[in-house]
């Protein structure tokens, strides 16, 4: 194989030098310019004045914010799926299938041409930031891994598919990208997760990989199979990969498994890189170390807005872009992209750690939910699910709260853990694994993604339920100094140490209020 890493390093010289001058209001408004020029024609640009519109300000009085559903309903829902000069001109041919974290309903997210080529440019960042912090890199001497979803898309018209984000990328990777990719078409088609990884585990072990890029609780679920299929290389990555020089990590909060990843790279020469692409385009990527923010790809098919969270459901929210952002303020971001998504929020929330250039932290979502493990899971759900399920033997739930067990060991999975108060006497084990049947079935009808992660007991394992006495929420609401007026159990908790510390007083015998 030609090493082709020479070309990306002239490549990411170049790149470097237009970062390095990019001013990052002036990048934002050509952008912005450039998707009005582009979209005016359309059914949307021509409601909307598109090409009347010549300023930020402008389009912002214009244009309201709009969430999936809306855009749906207003623009795409008619024609759905083959949607011609609805919101971007020409014909989508691609919509990204994902579980909505606001109302859990699937969505449809569409993927245009242009967008699937921002994305490939934006993958291209990510790799030029790698080269500039390994200068003496060879990550185009080998494949580079994508461990992702299927290529086996579902044709909802004619030459009109829908599927997994990371499978539609994986379809429309270009034939010379090809040459430096893995895995093989035969391989990625592949629909069952297990099956998939199977193969993988078994092909992958002779090949030159450099680099490998995935939701994290996925790759450990890969790695683990490795290590039993090849339990000479004692589960250390630069066993099986030697030349193994990035692990590209994102979708997920990477902190739960940092300690896990850590293990696996022993040996190894490779650091670890993150990067935020979500269903409607891809946002930023890591340029510096982890934990020190993901630097906003301002030139390159999306307008970026930011909504303060408090403001977001409100009839006159406050719209800041790039000019006009605030540090360590939380904002929810809003996206208009060169696929004919406009003014839309996208459910993550984000604060500015620097300016110049604009460096973003994930810091959660705008709705109640759980994804420790990528399931999106959202209130609603959780408890729709909770109370049928206490209904099945025969009683109520008083309060409950949920959160993330992650793995601690080897061929361990994650799961949620339910702490339930019910509202009469403490159920029993077999009562108690009734609910919890019950509980994980509801959950796989309700929401696609969680299905996935529970099919076959192989991404996610099993929920389990802790009961508690009756009181022990008040109680515990009471020693937080929490105890009534508006203050409310905290039903899912995303915040590890709120939920070691309500594990360990549900666990503890509890005195009298």
């Amino acid at each position: 194989m030609l090493d082709a890493t020479v070309l990306l390093k002239l490549y990411a010289l170049r790149r470097r030098k237009r970062l390095a001058t990019l001013v990052p209001h002036k990048a934002q408004q050509r952008q912005l310019l450039s998707l009005l020029r582009k979209a005016r024609a359309t059914r949307f640009g021509k409601d909307h004045g598109f090409a009347a519109l010549h300023k930020v300000t402008q389009y912002q009085q214009n244009v309201p914010l709009r969430r999936y559903e809306a855009l749906h309903q207003e623009y795409w829902q008619s024609d759905f799926p083959r949607l011609v000069d609805c919101s971007w001109p020409g014909t989508i041919p691609f919509f990204a299938v994902t579980s909505g974290t606001t109302t859990g309903v699937t969505k449809y997210i569409p993927v245009s041409h242009a967008i699937n080529l921002t994305n490939r440019y934006a993958a291209t960042d990510l790799l030029v930031h790698h080269i500039i912090n390994r200068p003496y890199s060879r990550l185009l001497g080998g494949r580079n891994f994508m461990l992702g979803g299927s290529t086996n898309l579902v044709e909802l018209a004619p030459d009109i598919y829908s599927g997994d984000l990371s499978g539609i990328a994986a379809k429309t990777v270009p034939w010379w990208a090809r040459l430096y990719y893995y895995p093989p078409k035969a391989l990625e088609s592949i629909q069952d997760w297990e099956q998939k990884i199977q193969a993988f585990a078994v092909d992958s072990i002779h090949k030159d990989i450099r680099s490998v890029n995935g939701i994290p609780s996925w790759m450990l679920i890969f790695f683990d199979k490795l290590a039993e299929r090849h339990p000479h290389a004692q589960g250390r990555l630069s066993d099986y990969w030697p030349n193994l020089e990035l692990l590209v990590h994102g979708g997920i909060n990477f902190e739960p498994y940092r300690r896990r990843f850590q293990e696996l790279l022993a040996g190894s020469h490779a650091e670890t890189r993150e990067a935020y692409a979500a269903s409607e385009g891809f946002i930023a990527v890591a340029d510096r170390g982890d934990g020190e923010g993901l630097r906003l790809i301002l030139d390159n098919g999306i307008f970026f807005e930011f909504v303060p969270v408090e403001e977001l459901d409100s009839s006159n929210p406050t719209r800041h872009w790039i000019a006009n952002v605030e540090l360590n303020v939380n904002y929810a971001i809003v996206v208009s992209t060169c696929a004919g998504v406009w003014a839309c929020p996208i459910g993550d929330t984000v604060k500015f750690v620097d300016l110049d250039p604009p460096r973003i932290l994930i810091t959660g979502r705008t709705s109640y939910s759980m994804s420790a493990f990528g399931e999106h899971l959202i209130g609603e759900e959780i408890e729709h699910a909770i109370a049928a399920a206490a209904n099945t033997i025969g009683t109520s739930v008083t309060d409950y709260a949920m959160g993330a067990l992650f793995p601690q060991r080897k061929n361990e999975l994650g799961r949620h853990l339910y702490i339930v108060e019910f509202t009469d006497t403490l159920p029993g084990p077999q009562a108690i694994k009734r609910f919890s049947q019950v509980l994980d079935t509801l959950l796989c009808q309700e929401n696609e993604d969680y299905q996935v992660h529970r099919h076959g007991n192989y991404g996610l394992a099993t929920p389990q339920v802790q009961a508690v006495p009756k009181g022990t929420f008040a109680a515990w609401m009471k020693q937080r100094g929490q105890l009534g007026g508006q203050h409310k159990v905290p039903r899912i908790i995303n915040d590890a140490a709120l939920f070691e510390e309500l594990k360990r007083y549900a666990s503890t015998p509890q005195r009298s209020g």
